[in-house]
């Protein structure tokens, strides 16, 4: 068993430590240590890093029996070594899980909203409640949590037999816990089981955000962060709304208000464009059909090949085409690194487009199928896509 000292004093960094066992594992040594400074993953927080005589623990886990440490170097058994946590990353998770049972305390004691799941990544962090609630009472919530923090009210660890918790005002309990239990305590606040690591007062917390919320699996998921994590977050969207506001040229309360008017403008633009395109491809399909052969059955081949196309333009004329009556209609076009084709009869129009895309499919190498009045497909691109078209094209006239 490995003693765990960061149970008992979370602001303890370093300390000697026997080590228990060392074997090779994927990503360096697997050590055990008869005592250690560093939390391992587990209810929701993340794992610590540090070092074992200077040499990088990167993870942290925990089994039944045994702490086992992800080490770069390898130790010998028996062996006197110096553990030391990584302060950052340590002072990071404490914040973030403080600041998680504030956030949580808060939730329940405005909104009766139980706090069913909690999970840390790097840089995200959230609570999953057990009812909705709105942007405004997360705000209201995320205010009695700093409230808290400001105060920086007293963080206390006990141990207590699970007999005796039944009188404490737990947020949440779990009667199938037994055994001693570790309680952590906010003063005149939050009151729950934990085995995660804690700031000895609130105030560490520094500050409490949150950045999100979403309804999740008939209740609410929150996310936020806390301290350092918060700060960084809150410098990067301010970065983000300054360069949104000069590249709009308004102030930055006013971004939103500016997209929204340029947005307009676009959609405006969008159908200006719509038009201007729609009399240019009833010019085109005009001079497409003046000079378009007729096949076998009396009706006109009228194929269009364009370079640098896209789909929904490629709709657009297929749709022209086919309210002209009695035309066998061919789109072939060259997007990215594909050229698609699409086949149509209009009205009284006497041809097979499942016939003609199995032939499209065979010159171009691609593939695609349909019905006899439709069909459509698509091939990988190659330079002598137009040179392909025209077989298609002249195919077409025969068959």
């Amino acid at each position: 068993m490995t003693e765990k000292l960061y149970e008992r004093d979370s602001n303890l960094k370093i300390c000697e430590a026997t080590v228990l066992e060392c074997e090779p594992a994927p990503k360096g040594f697997a050590v055990v240590l008869d005592r250690t400074v560093l939390f391992p993953e587990g209810g929701g927080q993340l794992s610590d890093t540090g070092t074992i005589n200077g040499a990088l623990v990167d993870y942290v886990r925990e089994t039944k029996e045994k702490i086992i440490h992800n080490c770069a170097a390898e130790f010998p058994v028996g062996s006197k070594v110096t553990v030391q946590v990584n302060w950052t990353d340590r002072l990071d998770h404490m914040q973030q899980h403080c600041g998680e049972h504030l956030l949580s305390f808060a939730f329940f004691k405005l909104f009766g909203a139980n706090n069913v799941g909690f999970h840390m990544n790097e840089r995200l962090v959230t609570i999953d409640l057990d009812k909705e609630v709105t942007l405004e009472e997360a705000f209201q919530a995320e205010d009695f949590a700093n409230r808290q923090v400001w105060e920086d009210l007293p963080v206390t660890v006990s141990y207590l037999p699970h007999t005796e918790v039944a009188d404490l005002p737990m947020r949440k309990k779990n009667d199938k816990l037994t055994g001693i239990l570790r309680i952590v305590a906010v003063k005149d606040g939050d009151v729950c089981t934990c085995c995660g690591t804690h700031p000895t007062s609130t105030g560490v917390v520094g500050l409490i955000k949150v950045t999100k919320i979403e309804k999740h699996k008939g209740g609410t998921r929150v996310e936020f962060l806390c301290g350092r994590w918060a700060l960084e977050d809150a410098r990067k969207k301010m970065r983000y709304i300054q360069e949104a506001g000069n590249m709009l040229s308004t102030k930055e309360e006013r971004v939103c208000e500016a997209i929204e008017r340029m947005e307009g403008e676009i959609a405006g633009l969008k159908e200006k464009l719509r038009a201007a395109v729609k009399i240019i491809q009833e010019d085109k399909m005009k001079k497409i059909l003046a000079a378009a052969p007729v096949n076998a059955g009396g009706s006109k081949i009228a194929a269009v090949v364009e370079d640098d196309y896209d789909a929904q333009s490629a709709k657009a004329m297929m749709q022209q085409l086919m309210s002209v009556p009695n035309v066998v209609a061919a789109i072939i076009y060259h997007s990215g690194e594909r050229v698609n084709y699409m086949f149509g009869l209009s009205e009284n129009a006497v041809g097979d487009c499942k016939k003609i895309v199995t032939a499209a499919n065979e010159i171009f190498g691609g593939r695609g199928g349909g019905k006899k009045d439709s069909a459509q497909g698509g091939a990988p691109y190659t330079a002598d896509w137009k040179e392909k078209a025209e077989k298609l094209a002249a195919f077409m006239k025969e068959a």
